[in-house]
């Protein structure tokens, strides 16, 4: 086994992993700079760069595969049982999968941010308050009633969602509470 036998897998390897670290860190260089422009926190932001992470690594076992010349054969077999499995899991799954897709779209997208007050419009539960965090399957709500309520992503990007101002918010707690002290007490 002669090194000189794989200089071209050798180097093709490490253009490959040079080429994508060095992508990935325009990536995340590009996402902290759009986060800082629309003003997103900081761990938000961290589960972006997980997800670039992740498709990093994912392009880099693919392209080495390829460059190490696999016997597609065996691969092809060994590739479509995975992705049978996946696609099994997905199918049962596919909420998982919704909830981290408009979870990353909510975080390029949405006019809305953690702190704002927000109501969502949903026939079977309407529901108001304060985003507290928006994570990758779900965004956390402090309501006036001091509920914490967790609402998935998917239903965020499907139901309408009005920003209101958060002195609004503190004036109708304010409210709750002079209601609350009013009640006669047993």
């Amino acid at each position: 086994m002669n090194i000189q036998e794989y200089s071209l897998q050798l180097i093709e390897s490490g253009v490959l992993i040079l080429v994508l670290l060095l992508i990935r860190m325009m990536l995340k260089k590009t996402v902290r700079n759009f986060a800082k422009k629309i003003e997103r926190l900081e761990h938000r932001t961290g589960l972006i760069m997980k997800h670039v992470d992740f498709a990093t690594f994912f392009l880099i076992v693919f392209g080495l595969i390829l460059i190490w010349g696999v016997d597609f054969r065996n691969l092809g077999l060994v590739m479509s049982s995975v992705f049978a499995v996946i696609g099994i899991a997905f199918f049962a799954q596919w909420s998982i999968l919704s909830n981290i897709t408009s979870g990353v779209i909510m975080f390029f997208t949405f006019p809305y941010k953690i702190g704002d007050y927000i109501k969502i419009h949903d026939k079977e539960m309407p529901c108001e308050g304060i985003i507290e965090d928006i994570k990758t399957f779900h965004i956390i709500l402090h309501t006036a009633n001091n509920e914490i309520v967790t609402y998935p992503n998917s239903m965020m990007m499907q139901k309408g969602v009005s920003i209101i101002k958060t002195e609004e918010f503190y004036e109708h707690q304010h409210e709750l509470d002079k209601n609350k002290e009013e009640l006669p007490h047993d």
